[in-house]
């Protein structure tokens, strides 16, 4: 088991983020806590802080690559950082509405962008001491592309294959690389959903999923079960065949 005591989060303020920083905070625990939105995250800082753990919250936009190497080196100097947990992701579109060009490029630069900004500079940090774990938040959604959300699909899938090769090179450094992949998980993205979600799951029990599955250094974290199977026998169907059932009216 994997004891981290020093832990990074981007897109601390959202629904999976504030509950993951809840569940780490504890007495002799470090977290460094970031998001753009400054009201929710320093309430979740003052919880966090109420939970006895040594807690810094920066506001800090993912998509800014010298904040946010600045963010992730200072917080190293602070406390040394075990696990750097890359969770800031956005989404748009619904089914009555396409993304726009300008939304589907800010999915895109948030999601992937973000998501670099973040591994980039944690990667030297690691090398230097030895060690070191980073998480990266996919979605089961990355399996193929649905037409709600194209964008967001494909960068859920470009996060997960990058996750996985980076594990591969980064393993006999001592440093694992985990990939996150959830069904659906209550958020204020989720609950703009206007169709069902089956096994959709509490920020809490995903968090308390996730915290374990860390901890035990797992390369792929995928759950519920159910609709992660079905998620994969998905991805194995020809598009032409399925096509039909998930195309807008």
């Amino acid at each position: 088991m994997l004891n981290a005591s020093s832990i990074l989060i981007t897109g601390a303020a959202g629904g999976i983020g504030t509950a993951l920083a809840k569940a780490y905070a504890a007495p002799g625990v470090h977290l460094f806590l970031g998001d753009i939105e400054a009201e929710r995250l320093g309430s979740l800082a003052s919880q966090c802080r109420s939970l006895e753990a040594q807690t810094w919250s920066t506001v800090v936009d993912v998509t800014n690559r010298k904040a946010m190497a600045t963010w992730i080196t200072q917080s190293h100097q602070i406390r040394p950082l075990d696990l750097i947990i890359a969770l800031a992701g956005i989404s748009r579109g619904t089914f009555s509405r396409e993304e726009t060009p300008e939304e589907t490029r800010a999915v895109f630069a948030v999601n992937l962008d973000g998501m670099l900004n973040t591994v980039e500079p944690a990667i030297p940090l690691f090398r230097q001491r030895g060690r070191g774990q980073i998480a990266l938040m996919s979605s089961l959604a990355g399996c193929r592309g649905f037409p709600v959300a194209p964008s967001y699909c494909a960068t859920k899938a470009a996060i997960r294959v990058y996750g996985e090769g980076l594990r591969a090179r980064l393993l006999r450094e001592n440093i694992l690389v985990s990939v996150i992949n959830p069904g659906f998980v209550k958020s204020p993205m989720t609950d703009a959903n206007p169709y069902p979600m089956p096994f959709r799951l509490s920020a809490e029990r995903a968090a308390r999923i996730i915290k374990n599955k860390l901890a035990k250094g797992k390369a792929r974290i995928c759950f519920p079960g159910p609709l992660a199977a079905g998620a994969f026998l998905l991805s194995l169907v020809p598009p032409s065949w399925i096509d039909r059932f998930i195309k807008l009216k």
